[in-house]
């Protein structure tokens, strides 16, 4: 994986969208700053860690691991999230790079 894609050592960047029509991961986002984060789509709520334990299902479920693969461990209340990954990287660096640019500098999803 490259070093500015969305996954660095063990950790994975991701941004959430709640409260979308369905749970999907839609592609890699770049920010202003040209930070890469995993696109993802929720139907939860931001509310009471819904919308988090939303986004690790969809992330097991898309990549094949197990749900205890991915651990919140920084934007608990943001909707740019770092989880650590415990295990082997390699299902995860796979599915990364059969990805592509969903999101625009400009802040705005797609």
């Amino acid at each position: 994986m490259n070093v500015n894609g969305p996954l660095r050592r063990n950790l994975l960047a991701v941004r959430v969208t709640p409260k979308a029509s369905r749970n999907e991961i839609t592609g890699l986002y770049r920010a202003a700053d040209g930070a890469v984060s995993l696109s993802v789509k929720v139907t939860a709520a931001p509310d009471k860690g819904q919308a988090n334990a939303a986004v690790i299902k969809a992330l097991a479920k898309a990549m094949m691991v197990s749900r205890s693969t991915f651990h919140l461990v920084k934007g608990q209340t943001d909707r740019n999230k770092t989880f650590e990954i415990t295990g082997p990287t390699h299902p995860i660096e796979a599915f990364l790079a059969s990805l592509t640019d969903t999101g625009t500098s400009d802040g705005k999803d797609h």
